[in-house]
């Protein structure tokens, strides 16, 4: 999902941010196993103060739940190494968006 944005690893060092997992919620429907091929699609719904992305793991030929989750992450200042309480304009400028 990074690399769609432009906003991958070395992107977000060089703009100064990282964005640091702060929650992480999972919830498993079945098992993956061995072999099978999955499909993974996330979406970013939060993004102001912070960011929320919502992840579900289907089973690419039955299209059934495997799993499927959320993450919350905050910008942290690689400089000062504090955690910013809005998110950075250059995460509104990726996401095609007006700061607010």
């Amino acid at each position: 999902m990074r690399n769609f944005y432009n906003y991958n690893y070395l992107q977000m060092r060089a703009s100064g941010y990282a964005w640091q997992i702060i929650y992480l919620r999972i919830s498993y429907a079945k098992p993956a196993v061995f072999a099978q091929i999955i499909t993974v699609k996330c979406c970013c719904v939060e993004w102001e103060n912070r960011l929320k992305i919502d992840y579900l793991i289907v089973d690419k030929d039955t299209g059934s739940r495997l799993t499927k989750g959320y993450s919350i992450q905050v910008a942290v200042n690689m400089l000062s190494q504090e955690m910013c309480f809005e998110s950075p304009a250059v995460l509104f400028e990726k996401l095609g968006l007006m700061a607010v």
